[in-house]
């Protein structure tokens, strides 16, 4: 019998280091990249870190907190239709606190805890951000801003937040609560399991019919109808040109007359010619007066 006890004692004592929950830890694996991300070579992410600079509007920090926040599925068993949840739904704090937040992601998936609505000046993109695959733990720091406003809370992985991985952390007394929050608001889409499948089926048959009912008696909108303009072939700009070249047509016609193409394109140069020289000839005499006014000696007094 004793025998018996101390082998089962001895399989219990080596069992249980295999049975407890192994979270890997990223913290000491962080690597900084600079403006607040933090990242390692096994995925876990910090974004947003802060641990020193004050935001706009806080003279000093307030009080210092930690937190620990456990993300799962086992956390949404009591929330009815939702699939994951933080094991806290909401939060609450000073303004301008320091804030550490310990992220433990007991599923073997990714998971998120990220911040909005932050100043954007100091957190890029105007958020904090926390992210590990399962089962692991990360932190990060953060300041929170001053005044009273109620921030949103979330997992950003597809359909995470949809289905329960929300809070709200409110800021002084918060400018209000967020709606859908598990546990603390009421759902804008309300899941409804009192219903039977041939009840869901009808409602959602009758829906179908509502909105072309809906769009038939829709009175269309009155088309305008547009006129449209004709454009003139003949602009003010040709009618000029084609004044301009019948008038010099006799002139050029004498003046290059018995001419080679040749000869024409000398002459044409040459003209160039003689207008840039004069052109810079006046612009020296124009540069020479200004210079003279500019020197005179002004009399003795």
């Amino acid at each position: 019998m004793v025998k018996l006890l101390s082998v089962g004692v001895l399989i219990v004592l080596f069992s249980a280091p295999v049975m407890a929950q192994e979270y890997e830890e990223h913290d000491s694996m962080l690597m900084d990249h600079g403006d607040g991300h933090l990242m390692d070579m096994a995925g876990g992410m910090v974004m947003g870190q802060n641990a020193d600079t004050l935001p706009g509007g806080c003279d000093s920090i307030s009080e210092t907190k930690e937190i620990t926040v456990h993300a799962g599925h086992k956390y949404a068993e009591k929330f009815p239709g939702r699939m994951f949840a933080f094991d806290t739904q909401e939060f609450n704090f000073k303004p301008c606190t320091k804030l550490t937040v310990h992220f433990v992601n007991e599923d073997n998936v990714r998971h998120q805890w990220m911040m909005h609505g932050l100043p954007k000046y100091l957190y890029p993109k105007g958020m904090f951000h926390l992210e590990a695959t399962g089962p692991s733990k990360i932190s990060g720091t953060l300041i929170l801003p001053p005044g009273d406003k109620t921030y949103l809370v979330h997992c950003d992985i597809a359909q995470h937040m949809e289905k329960g991985m929300k809070a709200q952390l409110k800021v002084g007394k918060g400018d209000g609560d967020l709606p859908s929050i598990p546990g603390v608001t009421a759902y804008v889409v309300a899941d409804d399991y009192k219903a039977t499948l041939p009840e869901l089926a009808a409602k959602a048959e009758a829906e179908a019919l509502i909105v072309p009912a809906i769009a038939a008696t829709a009175s269309p909108a009155p088309s305008v109808k547009t006129v449209p303009q004709e454009d003139s072939v003949i602009s003010g700009v040709t009618v000029i040109g084609l004044a301009l070249g019948l008038l010099a047509a006799p002139f050029l016609a004498r003046k290059f007359k018995g001419m080679s193409v040749s000869e024409v394109v000398a002459y044409i140069f040459d003209l160039l010619r003689a207008l840039i020289e004069l052109i810079v000839k006046l612009l020296a005499r124009l540069i020479n007066l200004v210079g003279s006014n500019k020197n005179k000696i002004l009399p003795e007094k």
